[in-house]
């Protein structure tokens, strides 16, 4: 396998990705490293993971970070439900009877009432391909959490002190994502392969939406891509990402537009900047002037 089989292999489950990422992506695989994506929101981070998984069959994984996560939303909890009606269930049938209070606590922290988060799911055995762990965001997480998971990520294995180790068997292929928010730690970038993602050129974005949304026509493909490509230097609170591209252009479509002019654009801003201000910031510089940029950029003074 190489870099271009890669490319090739994302390309037919629906992701295009450039060189640099593909190489990464070959390296995280064949060296067997988690691989850090940072970049903007919308970049398609979280798509790679998916599309990893779609082409290597192995189950995604995917543990959404959020301030404030532990172990118990992420690597494993009790069921304490099931563990009191077990409980419940023992005295009644008189099987607590005469034994200690150790003895029944033991009992009550058996593997079978042990609820597996994502982190130790993608430790397990499995006889399909290994799993995609998505660790997404991970930026929003503390840093106490962060710790945690390099050591998780250092060793691929989890301690729970009531059972033992889980050790995976085949490390499971991991992705962690990052907006940037905040700098993930130097200790958890050395355990992992970094690239950062770009914002797609003009045609590579073209290529993506008629991937995406087939039904587009080709004229309006190029237009949607130059218009975002300008939105983007217009320094908004929330410059639109890929995302936000391929959403724009299958409204647009499904409105039967053919070419953007200024009542498309005006009536389908809402699919593309979702944020007020920067509609109003749009707004302010004039539609026109976006319309204007458009032609040129695509060599189609009729946009």
């Amino acid at each position: 396998m190489t870099p271009t089989d890669v490319r090739e292999a994302l390309g037919e489950h629906g992701y295009l990705a450039d060189t640099g990422l593909s190489t990464a992506v070959f390296l995280a695989l064949d060296l067997g490293r988690p691989l850090l994506l940072e970049g903007d929101a919308g970049v398609g981070k979280t798509e790679l993971a998916k599309a990893i998984a779609s082409w290597t069959g192995g189950e995604l994984i995917r543990l959404q970070c959020y301030e404030g996560i532990d172990s118990s939303q992420a690597v494993y909890d009790w069921d304490y439900a099931r563990q009191l009606l077990h409980l419940r269930a023992a005295e009644a049938t008189g099987e607590t009877s005469g034994r200690s209070a150790e003895s029944v606590e033991a009992e009550l922290y058996d593997e079978r009432f042990l609820i597996r988060r994502a982190l130790l799911r993608a430790l397990e055995p499995s006889d399909r391909a290994v799993p995609v762990l998505l660790v997404d965001e991970i930026d929003r997480a503390d840093d106490e959490f962060e710790a945690y998971l390099l050591e998780i990520l250092s060793d691929f294995q989890v301690t729970v002190p009531e059972i033992g180790v889980f050790r995976a068997e085949r490390p499971p292929v991991v992705i962690l994502t990052s907006n940037r928010t905040r700098d993930v730690h130097d200790a958890l970038k050395r355990r992992c392969l970094y690239h950062w993602v770009e914002h797609p050129d003009f045609d590579r974005e073209v290529e993506i939406v008629r991937l995406r949304s087939p039904e587009v026509d080709k004229r309006l493909a190029r237009q949607v891509a130059a218009a975002v490509e300008v939105m983007r230097d217009l320094d908004l609170y929330k410059p639109p990402g890929v995302a936000e591209t391929i959403d724009w252009a299958t409204a647009l479509g499904r409105l039967g537009v053919r070419a953007l002019d200024d009542a498309s654009v005006s009536a389908t801003l809402g699919a593309v900047l979702k944020y007020r201000e920067d509609q109003q910031r749009l707004q302010d510089r004039g539609i026109t002037s976006l319309l204007e940029r458009v032609g040129v950029r695509v060599g189609d003074r009729s946009a």
